[in-house]
Order: C-alpha cells, then structure tokens, then sequence
C-alpha cells in the first residue's frame, strides 16, 4: 500500500503523526509525507519519503496576517489562525502538494488535524483520508471558523470539502470531556512519547527518583521556550527541585543568564529520552508532550501559552492528572502548583490509571494494520 502523511509544518503537528508513519513502514507499505522541506533531515533519519511542498511557518505566518488584515502574526487572532492553517497554507501549498500526491499515488492519506492541504489532496486525487488527532476533540466553536475558509478555498478549485473517512483519536477517556461523543469512523491509536530513530522503544512507566529532591522536566516544547518566559519559573524551581530544562530549537543556555549552575539544560532531545526519574512535568500543554507524559504515568503543572494547548489545560485539570496554571498567573502559581502536586499522591494515582488507559488502545502497528485491511 501506499500512505501519504500531510501535516502543517511545524514540530507538534507532525511528530505526534510518527508513530503511525513508522508502523506502516515497518509493515512494508511505501510511506511519504508532504510539508516543508526544513523537515527533510528527519524524514531520511526515518527513511521516509519527503514530498517538500510549500513554505516555513514565518513566510505563512505573514501571508496570514495578510489576509486577516492584522499587523502583527504573533499576536493570539483566530482569524489569523484560520488564515495561517487552512487559508494561507493551502493558497502557498495545494498546487504543489497536488502534484506531488498525484506522482506518489497513494492509497490513503492521513492528515493531523489541523492540516487542510491533506483533505484538499484527497479530495483532487478522490481516495480516502484519515485525520489524525494529536489530543481531545477540538470544539467546533474553533474549527467552524477555520472549516469556513477551507470550504473557500475548494470551492475556487471546483471541490467539496471531504469527510475524512476515520479519524484516529490518541486521547485517553481520562482526557475526554464530560459531553464527548465519539466521532464518526473513530479509531483508538495509543500515544507515545516521541523518540528518535535509536531513541529505545519502550512504553513502560518510569520510576520517580530517589533523591532527596524531587526531579522535574520544565519543557515548553519546540517554540514556546522563549528566554523571557521560561526564566521566571526556572528561578521559582530551581531552588525546590532537581530541574532539567528543554531549550526548544533556537535557544542556548547562556541565554538564560547566571545563577543556573545547578540545572540541566538539555537541547532539542525526544521526549522518551527525559522522562526517566521524573517525578513531575511542567509544560506549556502541547498534546505530543501531554499524551507523551501520561503514557508514562507521569503527573504535570500545565503552564498554556496559545493555540490548543488550553485544551490540554483544561483536561488536564479536569482529570486530576495535573495542575493548570492559566495566565495572567505568574511563577510563584507555577511553584505552588508544582509543590501541591508533588505532595498529592492524587495526581499520580490518576496519571497512572491515564497510562493504563494508553496501554489499553490499539497500537500504531494494530491500527496500521486495522487501517490496510478496510482499505482492502
């Protein structure tokens, strides 16, 4: 068979979509992905087809911005939002995604859920897509706005926005909320912490450390971890844990300044690689980090920044798996947090029935092969 994976290009969109992409690989089937050709390292570490089609999310961000008639990108606008992922990306992107589609062939085409160039795809090529979920269902209120400007753009294109044939839901029941009802042709897919090409494949709970503090991963993923905002909680922490702390893809450990001799500041590492002897996570609440935590039955302080990781927040705080700490609180909320969960046997009890609920669901490998045998 053939797959083909489309994703927004950007780390937390496409890395939780690995797991599955791997499987099918493994199983023999020819595998590509389209998105930006930044990601063309990581694709060939994988031996993974990449498709390079359309920009990086700075030139998207300001076409974007174009559109919504907005100055600056950066500030939270969901019509900037809606521009970024489901109009301004298809107007720099569909053309050359179709084409390079159309040449690989594929039997199927699974988009993460924020990804409208997959559906667009399907929908020229007429074979059927999935979507890719990468934590709880969006609500409607947000994706009405963003389904709104896709539906434009099929339209001048002369195509009907398709329903995505399955939709793959890596969230735990823990996580979902109390009104959820599954969606149509919804498949279970466990999640995973991601882990690199030799990172160790292993979905076993990792013991808390043993020492006489507590140790604490302090990762805002691969765009949130700016200086300025991470140094405030790094200075609440320090003095209270044993703190490793992610810098994301650009920052240095001399950007945060002195005083820190004490933390480990690690690079951009796969998250399986630091969650052993952890005994709590703070984050800034991107699904790949949330779901990747659980699944190791590890208890988190949620810190949300933009975009969907309010969601997590939310789910987060609502399970009991964690803590949310919701701006415009400062750090001393996020050391409270971190100080009320570490001395709760609550929030790890209930993480830890998050992770058996994970190592319940159907594995990448199950639902790849679950997927190739509907296909037919």
């Amino acid at each position: 068979m053939r797959i083909l994976f489309s994703s927004t290009p950007q780390h937390g969109h496409l890395l939780p979509g690995l797991p599955l992409a791997r499987a099918f690989r493994d199983r023999g089937d020819e595998v590509a992905a389209i998105t930006s050709a930044s990601f063309g390292p990581l694709f060939a570490a994988e031996g993974i087809t990449l498709l390079p089609v359309g920009p990086e999310i700075p030139e998207l961000l300001m076409e974007a911005a174009r559109l919504a008639g907005v100055d600056d990108p950066t500030v939270p606008d969901p019509a900037v939002a809606a521009e970024l992922f489901a109009g301004a990306r298809i107007d720099l992107t569909a053309d050359a995604a179709i084409a390079a589609a159309r040449a690989f062939d594929p039997d199927l085409i699974v988009a993460e859920a924020t990804d409208y160039v997959g559906p667009l795809v399907a929908a020229a090529l007429e074979v059927p897509y999935a979507k890719l979920a990468f934590g709880p269902l969006i609500p409607a209120q947000f994706t009405d706005v963003f389904d709104a400007v896709a539906e434009r753009r099929h339209k001048e294109r002369d195509l009907t926005v398709p329903g995505p044939t399955w939709y793959l839901d890596p969230c735990p029941e823990a996580l979902q909320g109390p009104d959820w009802q599954a969606p149509q042709g919804r498949l279970p897919l466990r999640p995973e912490a991601h882990r690199g090409p030799r990172t160790p494949d292993t979905t076993v709970s990792t013991a808390p450390g043993n020492g006489h503090r507590p140790k604490v991963l302090l990762s805002f993923g691969t765009h949130f971890a700016a200086p300025h905002v991470l140094r405030p909680v790094i200075e609440a922490l320090a003095a209270k844990t044993d703190l490793v702390v992610t810098l994301g893809l650009t920052a240095t450990a001399a950007d945060y300044g002195d005083g820190f001799d004490q933390v480990e500041f690690v690079g951009f590492t796969p998250l399986a690689e630091l969650l052993d002897g952890v005994d709590l996570v703070v984050t800034h609440g991107g699904a790949g980090t949330t779901l990747g935590t659980l699944s190791r039955g590890l208890p988190m302080v949620v810190v949300p920044q933009g975009a969907d990781q309010f969601l997590q927040a939310g789910a987060v705080a609502g399970s009991r798996t964690g803590v949310a700490v919701m701006p415009p609180a400062g750090p001393e909320a996020v050391a409270e947090a971190v100080i009320e969960v570490l001395d709760s046997a609550e929030y790890r009890d209930n993480a830890g029935r998050a992770a058996e609920q994970i190592a319940a669901m159907p594995s990448p490998r199950e639902v790849a092969d679950q997927l190739a045998a509907l296909l037919g």
